[in-house]
């Protein structure tokens, strides 16, 4: 008698990305409340790095000074913003101390029960090329709006003046190079509805895979 069981599909790792203030929020948000997909934001682990106690933290206080803490010890994020997008070399030193921790508590958390058995997981990483992250994750989905949208949603968002913000578009990789990399491109540049149908669409593509038998 030959008995059978269904082949288990790879994970599907979708590693989400875009320029700043392009919808990865947007996105993550709708696959995790509708797709009800696990999502793992690397911002909220680049935030723990640098938490009151933090190594990193008293890094940023010895060479910046503290001046970048706000009065109840926190890192006052908008002052090293002001630091780290005016000059690439001081980015860079701040990414090094943030980024090892970010890339451990993403492998920490893909060992967890539900995420390890979950078919798929979405990793949003703002900076998922720039810090060399690709490896993580099976695929890339990269977000797209056109400059004049990124530029007025960020100085929205974030309260920023145009050359703050400008300044912070330019610090990342332009997303023309983004785009070249993508197994997946979603364009933000028209209405929520057809930006959902376009995930809807890319989930469904996943979903009517058939499995393949294996038998003995």
């Amino acid at each position: 008698m030959t008995t059978s069981n269904p082949a288990r599909h790879p994970q599907r790792v979708i590693g989400l990305t875009g320029g700043i203030g392009m919808g990865k929020t947007t996105v993550s948000d709708y696959l995790a409340t509708v797709h009800h997909i696990p999502v793992l934001d690397a911002d909220i682990f680049a935030r723990e790095a640098v938490q009151p106690g933090a190594v990193a933290l008293a890094e940023l206080v010895d060479r910046y000074g503290s001046g970048v803490l706000l009065p109840d010890g926190s890192l006052n994020r908008h002052r090293l913003g002001d630091i780290i997008f005016s000059s690439p070399a001081e980015r860079l030193w701040v990414e090094q101390r943030i980024h090892p921790y970010v890339r451990d508590r993403l492998t920490e958390a893909m060992q967890t029960p539900l995420l390890r058995t979950s078919p798929i997981v979405v990793m949003v990483i703002p900076l998922l090329f720039e810090a060399r992250m690709t490896d993580l994750v099976t695929e890339t989905w990269v977000i797209r709006c056109t400059e004049d949208q990124q530029l007025q949603r960020l100085i929205q968002r974030d309260h920023l003046s145009f050359e703050q913000a400008q300044a912070r578009m330019n610090s990342q990789m332009a997303i023309q190079k983004k785009l070249a990399r993508a197994d997946v491109v979603l364009d933000n540049t028209s209405t929520p509805d057809h930006l959902y149908q376009q995930i809807d669409r890319y989930i469904a593509e996943y979903s009517q895979q058939v499995t393949i038998p294996r038998g003995s």
